[in-house]
């Protein structure tokens, strides 16, 4: 759904004063006004840190995956210990565990406790036993090396480098010819990663109204597993890649679901999906894929629901108040690389919906904006 028009005068108004406003940042003179003057002054220090976060941000980030490396946070969770002791354990020279010990100090992954102890702060105790944020941490090595020159990712074609390798089904003709080994990354990537949804989803949703639960591109199942401790007598169907639908049998068999819950191997974007379900689910699916795709699991969606069917469409979105480092910045530039698929915002997906044959699509607030967005949407 594009935007509304904004009048000519109205952006005739926010040019005039968004130029002034950049006429003024820009003069160095204004700048060293801002920062001496008492009521300007928080203002321009902040400034001056966010612009510094961003130009370190990467320094920021690798002192993050050191410390999950070496498994420096799991360390720490069982009380605090002195610099020594923590490069002893590490097998750290002491000048090079000093180093790592104040920057997650200073990015609040570390605290000191007087003397030389070092504990946990609050970033890196939120890290311990969190495998959903730890391997995302792990990934992003991948993701540094397709940014490596992020001038030429932007100038050449989308995709080819190390991401589009580890998403094979995005970027392949036959995705449901993929090998066991070839599923095996990313599946577990999102098997780990699922728990930062799930609960954001079904806190929203309340499926217990519901009797059989669909879920599309469903990887090994850790959404339904966590839907069927939510809604006990909910039935679950995974439809995923053969190859990830023989692991989500494996999970469900693992859960004691084996006999509620069934997977289904197949190609979504070519094979009709089981029916049986009156809700359906895709989750951190459609933006993976570019429009026509999209709008052709959608149609297979639409027809696998029964009137007064649903589908929950969750997943991070573009253009949405205090969720845009995700949508707008992070996957714009990770599924960039990756070769495929976009960040939406929930108008545009709204109309993608409404094109498949949804009626009454709705936005459901989350908890955390930030992980995930939710639509809503309804057979009619």
């Amino acid at each position: 759904m594009p935007a509304a028009p904004v009048p000519q005068a109205a952006w005739r108004w926010r040019d005039a004063v968004g130029g002034f406003r950049d006429r003024l940042v820009t003069s160095k003179r204004f700048r060293r006004w801002a920062a001496a003057f008492p009521l300007t002054r928080p203002i321009a220090r902040r400034r001056t840190r966010d612009l510094f976060d961003l130009t370190a941000g990467f320094v920021y980030s690798q002192v993050l995956l050191a410390g999950v490396r070496l498994r420096l946070f799991d360390l720490l969770a069982h009380g605090p210990l002195s610099e020594s002791e923590i490069a002893a354990r590490l097998d750290l020279p002491r000048e090079g565990a000093a180093r790592l010990i104040g920057a997650c100090v200073a990015l609040r992954l570390l605290a000191r406790r007087g003397g030389e102890r070092v504990g946990l702060g609050p970033l890196g105790a939120a890290l311990v036993d969190n495998p959903a944020i730890t391997e995302m941490v792990l990934h992003h090595p991948m993701l540094y090396a397709d940014l490596a020159d992020p001038v030429a990712l932007l100038r050449g074609a989308r995709g080819g480098g190390t991401l589009a390798d580890y998403w094979p089904y995005a970027v392949t003709d036959r995705p449901a010819a993929l090998s066991g080994a070839q599923v095996a990354g990313y599946t577990g990537l999102m098997a780990a990663s699922q728990p930062l949804v799930a609960d954001q989803i079904l806190d929203a949703y309340d499926l217990r109204k519901h009797r059989c639960l669909l879920d599309i591109g469903g990887g090994d199942g850790s959404f339904l597993c966590a839907a069927a401790t939510r809604a006990k007598r909910l039935k679950l169907m995974l439809f995923d890649l053969p190859a990830v639908a023989a692991r989500g049998e494996a999970r469900f068999a693992a859960a004691g679901l084996a006999g509620r819950a069934q997977a289904f191997g197949g190609d979504f974007a070519r094979d009709s999906l089981p029916g049986g379900a009156d809700i359906a689910s895709l989750v951190r699916v459609i933006h993976d894929h570019d429009d026509d795709t999209a709008r052709t699991i959608l149609r297979a969606a639409r027809a696998a629901l029964p009137p007064g069917g649903v589908l929950l469409l969750a997943e991070p979105m573009a253009g949405r108040s205090g969720a845009e480092p995700m949508g707008d910045a992070y996957f714009g530039l990770y599924l960039f690389a990756m070769g495929s698929g976009r960040a939406r915002t929930p108008a545009v997906l709204t109309e993608l919906l409404r094109e498949a044959g949804f009626a009454a699509v709705r936005e459901v607030p989350t908890h955390t904006p930030l992980l995930t967005g939710l639509l809503v949407a309804e057979v009619r």
